[in-house]
């Protein structure tokens, strides 16, 4: 009887073990893969423009402005207000990456959204379409997503390493 459990005490603990190093393994790997959620660029006013001449999609949606506006603290000491002192709105974050013009590329396999800068490009969010898998690449001067569907595949290709960003779109 005591052979036994400790038989399955010693099974026990090595798949724990082995589950443990598995899931620790992709996890390392996925992360900073396409798989991450994308992160949202600030909409500028020159942006809105060019949005109100596109029809709206589905994952459009329209915000009221924030209407309160900072106040500053009303304290005079020397030491820093605390944080529960007044409540107040925060800039929005700069954004990160090349800051220019996001364009989006609409193909049978799905839509790719870049931020095209002047001299550089980011990807700002791939998605498939239904039935399509995808896969991204990148390096310093291109980014290529591709959807596939059984044989059929549809790359989009982003290179600036010899001058301004440029975005072409192949079906294979």
């Amino acid at each position: 009887m005591r052979r036994g459990l400790v038989h399955v005490l010693a099974w026990t603990l090595a798949t724990g073990a082995a589950v443990t190093l598995s899931w620790w393994g992709v996890h390392t790997v996925m992360a900073g893969t396409a798989y991450d959620p994308p992160r949202a660029l600030p909409l500028t006013a020159g942006d809105a423009k060019a949005q109100r001449s596109e029809p709206p999609t589905a994952s459009a949606t329209s915000r009221p402005a924030p209407t309160r506006t900072p106040t500053p603290p009303t304290r005079q000491s020397s030491s820093p207000p605390s944080p529960s002192a007044s409540p107040t709105t925060r800039a929005p974050a700069a954004p990160r990456g090349p800051s220019g013009q996001v364009k989006s590329y609409d193909t049978d396999g799905g839509r790719v959204v870049f931020d095209l800068g002047k001299t550089s490009a980011s990807l700002v969010s791939a998605t498939p379409g239904a039935g399509w898998s995808m896969q991204v690449w990148k390096t310093q001067s291109w980014i290529r997503v591709e959807f596939a569907s059984g044989a059929d595949r549809v790359s989009v290709f982003c290179t600036w390493h010899d001058g301004p960003p440029r975005v072409e779109v192949g079906t294979y």
